[in-house]
């Protein structure tokens, strides 16, 4: 399992970089719509593959954001 809420971790990230997700789209070159589907998916960010193999090896799934030096 992905203990991860991909959809609020996205929009926290934005909120503290003062970016709204039009802004984070046209930066990655790609729509609002697909960002949005994107991290409401679930299993969409993490390949539903790769979740299965670490539960069947007693895991769960924590996504660590490390901010990047400029």
């Amino acid at each position: 399992m992905v203990k991860n809420n991909i959809e609020v971790d996205v929009k926290v990230k934005c909120i503290e970089q003062g970016k709204t997700q039009v802004q984070l789209a046209e930066e990655i070159d790609t729509t609002k719509a697909y960002v949005n589907r994107v991290i409401k998916k679930q299993g969409g960010v993490v390949n539903k593959t790769f979740v299965q193999m670490m539960e069947v090896l007693g895991y769960d799934i924590e996504l660590t954001y490390v901010r990047r030096g400029k």
